[in-house]
């Protein structure tokens, strides 16, 4: 069911906010997860093109994701005019937190303790 999902997505998102990591964009969530989840190498034009968005989008993303270390630059040694985006340890262990609480919010919810949220309708 729909709400279920919602409600499990809000309840990890809220959790996410609570813990204190910096807070993410959709946008920067999502270049995160196509780096670390899809085979690479990834290049900046091809995550633009990827997600829609003009290169200048993804470099103002990764800006910010390389200064909190979770992605890096890579500078193609066989075409330097090439530039590559890496993963790091640091977010690697970013996502790993993130998926630890979608994991614990969706047995938090099978094991039926809810924590007093309820997306209703209308």
């Amino acid at each position: 069911m729909a709400d279920r999902a919602l409600v499990n997505w809000m309840q990890t998102l809220v959790g996410y906010v609570r813990s204190g990591q910096p807070d993410l964009t959709n946008r920067q969530m999502a270049l995160m997860l196509l780096v670390y989840l899809t085979p690479g190498p990834h290049t900046v034009r091809g995550l633009a093109n990827i997600l829609g968005v003009s290169k200048p989008v993804i470099t103002r993303a990764l800006n910010t994701l390389g200064t909190l270390g979770y992605l890096r630059r890579v500078r193609d040694e066989a075409d330097r005019r090439n530039v590559f985006v890496a993963k790091t340890n640091t977010g690697q262990e970013f996502l790993e937190g993130f998926e630890q609480n979608i994991e614990q919010e969706g047995h938090s919810r099978r094991s039926g303790r809810e924590r007093g949220f309820i997306l209703q309708h209308g």
